[in-house]
């Protein structure tokens, strides 16, 4: 195995409300089910952790019932957080609402994890072998983006860096946008957020561009299309669309959020980039046929899933499963 993944994202508190379609507006609807739960940047960091990866958290918790809350989700999933709590704001939360048809629709309130300042990230130090990951969500933040930046700009030149713009990517300032996709190792978006950064067109036209245009030190980019699965292009050249898997979807939040933990875990095994997409796919499916965001598959259930299906992976170290 290789090192960590050091996540410098954001974590929050998700309060879940399962309705068979959103309200009209004026108008009030009763929730069938609810839940609160860790949300945001926890649902990526489970999916890493449970397919094997040590997960560390360089973001910001708050002082209050939802930091506290956050803490102890992260304490029961061995993720160690490396920054000390703030003392002055709670973590925020974000209100999910899943219809019928397993989409969702959000609602946020940020908290502590809005604010990052130099003094705060001087404790994330990373060692070699390690990966580092961030989402758009912290740099759409006023009080975090520009201390996030600068400290993803000095990353030491062989650690690699993984980027997940988000849906708040419109939310980005194109300058700070700009300098961290220049830090880009590998790029992860879905295709809404990639025709954003590099324009429109089909999959593998805007993949072309954003290697070409933003992403200069990239080795790839993957852009994800839901239940279609995703396309990888190497700056190399090489560009293969992996297609997902048919399953039954009851809740697609946090699909993303697996989809990438899965696949940066992969890479970090030393699966080729393929392979780790094939991989991620299969660990963001099962996750859609359960409930909650941070429904992430343990390795031994994606090995079992792909298999099953003819597909078993081979990584160094794994013996490679036989099918059944």
């Amino acid at each position: 195995m290789s090192g960590r993944l050091v996540h410098v994202g954001s974590a929050v508190v998700d309060y879940v409300y399962r309705i068979d379609a959103l309200p009209a507006a004026g108008t009030e609807k009763t929730a069938s089910a609810y839940a609160r739960v860790a949300g945001g940047g926890f649902n990526m960091m489970v999916a890493a952790s449970r397919t094997g990866m040590k997960v560390v958290f360089g973001g910001q918790l708050g002082t209050g019932p939802d930091g506290d809350f956050l803490r102890k989700a992260f304490a029961a999933e061995g993720i160690e957080t490396l920054t000390p709590p703030s003392p002055s704001m709670d973590s925020g939360n974000c209100v999910a609402m899943i219809s019928a048809d397993a989409e969702r629709t959000f609602v946020s309130w940020p908290g502590a994890e809005s604010r990052l300042t130099p003094d705060m990230m001087k404790s994330v130090q990373v060692v070699a072998g390690d990966w580092v990951f961030t989402s758009g969500y912290t740099l759409s933040y006023p009080g975090s983006r520009d201390a996030l930046t600068h400290w993803i700009e000095a990353l030491p030149a062989g650690i690699p860096f993984v980027f997940d713009p988000t849906p708040v990517i419109a939310d980005i300032p194109r300058p700070i946008l700009d300098r961290v996709l220049a830090r880009t190792t590998w790029l992860s978006c879905n295709t809404n957020e990639a025709a954003e950064i590099a324009g429109a067109g089909d999959a593998q036209t805007v993949a072309i561009r954003l290697l070409a245009e933003h992403c200069p030190s990239a080795e790839g980019v993957v852009i994800r299309a839901g239940a279609q699965g995703c396309l990888v292009r190497m700056a190399d050249g090489g560009t293969r669309a992996v297609p997902g898997f048919e399953v039954e979807a009851v809740d697609t939040n946090g699909a993303g959020d697996t989809h990438i933990g899965a696949f940066v875990n992969g890479l970090s095994r030393g699966m080729l980039p393929c392979e780790a997409a094939r991989y991620a796919n299969a660990a963001a499916a099962l996750s859609v046929t359960r409930h909650g965001g941070s429904s992430a598959p343990a390795d031994t259930e994606i090995q079992e899933f792909l298999t099953e299906r003819g597909e078993a992976t081979t990584a160094p170290g794994r013996a490679k499963a036989t099918a059944t």
